[in-house]
This record gives structure tokens, C-alpha cells and sequence, in this order.
């Protein structure tokens, strides 16, 4: 690492902890909190998973640094002062900078996942995939195992030494084992077959695809059962894009953070069908958290009522392609409505009447049923090489909730 590399990552972190360090952050963690606790205050408005390589103004996200490590560092702290002072929304960033434990893990045995990719550029990481059936045959799942994790504590204190020598004094260098356990099967085994041979299975061969669940259940405990021995637990600022502050959560354990679920190519199905192959897999992993967020892009309006039965549920999403009135309806007070507005009304030119008209569909459903609720704007795979989208997004949900809110 050059001079100047230790520089402009020491100055970016005291701007960083200049911003982070407020009464502003404070009350916001206290509103994360209290939507959480299912009590119906202003909704946190988050943007996350934002297509960054299309958002520079002024150079703001350009590094400098030569150094792979710095430069990492470097653009993560460029990102948060971004988010920060460009967009009138939420998101905790924390007064530490958090190092994870490095765990090796020998992984399940499965091929590696093949696909026909289609792009729409070089740099997006969003691409349309047509996966190859890598587990038509019961034979290929018979060399599925469950993972063997082991610690690498030369490698922490490797990395710990790195970023407290390079700017310890400037913000806490916190090392962590575990924050919240992402529990989306289907989502991978979708990976390894493609959507259409599962779904024709649930028809064709259902029992297969109860062999291939329980395979992976069983490697989830595996990793559950190695974090409880091994690792400490540490709640994260952001549970997959949405606030996870929450009272009621353990000192030590699994039972100090959230399971995080989806099981998104089940959009289609029947809720006996969901409840038949997700549902009933999920109960044992979730129920060793404290609580429970279910649901991502898939539309859940019509499953609401099979969901409500997973241990310790507390969050419930709904995305652009769900009823919000009928989400509202059915979580009432009981659960947090995770509404996730359309990425597309940010696509190409933002239309603040549209944005105003969306969010105030939100809220009026919320507030007539009286859920507590966050407003989370995310999978945005593009803005047209426009950052003000999604400037011009977050002011005009903020002007909206000014109008029902102090």
C-alpha cells in the first residue's frame, strides 16, 4: 500500500465517521426499531442494491487507491457518503467498520452451476440465465454432502491487523463471526435445474424434489449447528436491504438475529403446494432464530395466511408484483410490511407523479389497517446512466410521508 493509498482511505473515514456520528443516525435506529417492535411510526425508506457503476456525479465514486484492499475500503466508504448526503432516505451505517471471521467450508459436492447467459452490457451484474438440469437424475444428488466448516484464525488476524493499522484510530475495527442466516433453497436448487423441471416435478415427481429439499435442510443445520460452536453473533445493520433493529433479540447465539427466507420460483404454485415443499422445510431452520423474515420479488398476497404459520415470523414482503391493499389487510399489526416499489419507475426517467401515487397507494393501505411498514426500493439492475432517478425517488417518497407524518 503506497502513501497516498493509506491517505485518502484515512480521510474517507473520517468524513464517513463525521457523518455516521449524529442524533440523526440515532433517532433512525430508534424508528428502525420501533417499526420492528410493530409499532406503526414513519417507515424507514431504504434504497439498496444500487446499479453504483452508472451513479458518479462528479467523481465522487472514482478511486484512486492502487491497492486492492485500500481500493475495496476506498469504495465502500465512497458509496455510504454518497448515500448519505445524495439521497433524502435511511439506511445504518454503523460508527465501526466490521470485519468478518473467514470460515472455509468444503461446500455440498454439487457440480458447479452452468447456464446460457444473455447480457445487456459488459459491467451490469444483472443478467438473464437459462440454466442447464444438472440434477435431472437422482444419481447427481447422491453425491450431495453436508458442508465441513473449519475457522481461519491466521487470516483474521492477518485482515485485523491490516485495517487497524491502516485506521483503528479513526473508526473501531470490529471483528464478527455470524449476523443472520439467508435461507433461500429453492432460489439455489432453481440454479442447479432451471424453474420448468421443478415445477413439472411437483406434478411428474414430487418425491424427488422432497429428496433434494431435505438435502439441503440438512446442510443448513450443518452450517447452523458449526455457527453455534464456533462463532459469535453479531445483528446486522440491514437484514437483505430492510432495517433489523429489533427488541427481543438474545445476547449470544442464533437467537440473537433474524432468519432471512424466499423462495421465489415458487411465485406460481398453490399455497398447498408452497406449504407442501417450503414451508414445511422452513419450520426447523427458522424456528432457531429469533425471528423471521419472509419473502423477496415473489408476489405472496395469496399466501399470506400458510406464511403466518413459520416460527417467530415478524417481516412479511411484498413486492411490485402484490396486491399492497391485500398484503395490508391480512398483516394488520401483527407483522412488518416490507412494501418493495417498482425498480422499473426508475429504469429510464423518473416520473415523481408516479412515484407519488405508488408510495401513497403504501401508505394509505398501511395506515388504514394499521401495519407498521418500511418502504425498500431495490433490485434496481439499471437507472439509464441516470442518477438522478433515484435522487428525484427518494425526495418525492420523503415529500409524501411528510404529508402523513411529523
Amino acid at each position: 500500500m503506497t502513501a497516498n493509498d493509506r491517505a485518502v482511505v484515512r480521510e474517507l473515514a473520517k468524513t464517513y465517521m463525521s457523518l455516521v456520528c449524529t442524533e440523526k443516525q440515532e433517532k433512525m435506529v430508534r424508528r428502525f426499531r420501533d417499526t420492528n417492535d410493530l409499532r406503526p411510526v414513519r417507515p424507514p425508506v431504504i434504497l439498496d442494491e444500487i446499479p453504483w457503476y452508472q451513479m458518479d456525479i462528479d467523481g465522487e465514486l472514482k478511486c484512486i487507491c492502487e491497492d486492492k484492499e485500500a481500493r475495496n475500503t476506498e469504495l465502500y466508504f465512497r458509496k455510504a457518503i454518497y448515500y448519505m448526503n445524495r439521497f433524502k432516505a435511511d439506511n445504518l451505517y454503523e460508527p465501526i467498520f466490521r470485519v468478518k471471521r473467514a470460515v472455509h467450508s468444503t461446500g455440498t459436492g454439487l457440480a458447479p452451476v452452468t447456464a446460457d447467459i444473455k447480457r445487456t452490457d459488459s459491467i451490469n451484474n444483472i443478467v438473464s440465465r437459462e440454466f442447464e438440469d444438472i440434477l435431472e437424475n437422482e444419481s447427481a444428488l447422491e453425491a450431495m454432502h453436508d458442508p465441513v466448516l473449519t475457522l481461519c484464525p491466521e487470516k483474521d488476524e492477518e485482515r485485523m491487523a491490516f485495517y487497524t493499522d491502516l485506521m483503528g484510530d479513526i473508526i473501531p475495527v470490529r471483528l464478527y463471526g455470524y449476523d443472520y442466516f439467508y435461507f433461500a433453497p429453492w432460489d439455489k436448487i432453481t440454479r442447479l435445474r432451471g424453474v420448468e423441471p421443478i415445477l413439472m416435478d411437483m406434478y411428474d415427481r414430487p418425491e424427488y424434489l422432497h429428496k433434494i429439499i431435505k438435502k439441503f435442510v440438512s446442510a443448513a443445520h450443518a452450517e447452523l449447528d458449526f455457527v453455534e460452536k464456533n462463532l459469535d453473533v453479531a445483528t446486522p445493520p440491514s437484514l437483505h436491504c430492510t432495517p433489523s433493529a429489533v427488541s427481543g433479540l438474545a445476547d449470544e447465539g442464533l437467537k440473537a438475529t433474524w432468519c432471512r427466507s424466499m423462495a421465489q420460483t415458487f411465485g406460481v404454485i398453490s399455497p398447498a403446494m408452497f406449504e407442501e415443499f417450503e414451508l414445511n422445510y422452513l419450520f426447523s431452520v427458522a424456528s432457531r432464530f429469533a425471528y423471521t423474515y419472509y419473502g423477496c420479488c415473489e408476489p405472496l398476497d395469496d399466501k399470506i395466511s400458510v406464511i403466518k404459520k413459520i416460527p417467530n415470523l415478524r417481516k412479511i414482503g411484498c413486492s411490485p408484483w402484490a396486491n399492497v391493499e391485500r398484503c395490508a389487510a391480512q398483516i394488520r399489526g401483527d407483522y412488518v410490511l416490507s412494501r418493495k416499489p417498482n425498480p422499473a419507475h426508475v429504469a429510464i426517467v423518473t416520473d415523481p407523479e408516479v412515484i407519488r401515487k405508488e408510495t401513497e397507494e403504501t401508505v394509505k393501505a398501511c395506515l388504514k389497517y394499521g401495519c407498521p411498514y418500511d418502504i425498500v426500493l431495490k433490485d434496481i439492475s439499471t437507472v439509464s446512466g441516470r442518477p438522478e432517478n433515484l435522487i428525484v425517488w427518494a425526495q418525492t417518497v420523503s415529500d409524501v410521508l411528510d404529508k402523513y407524518y411529523d
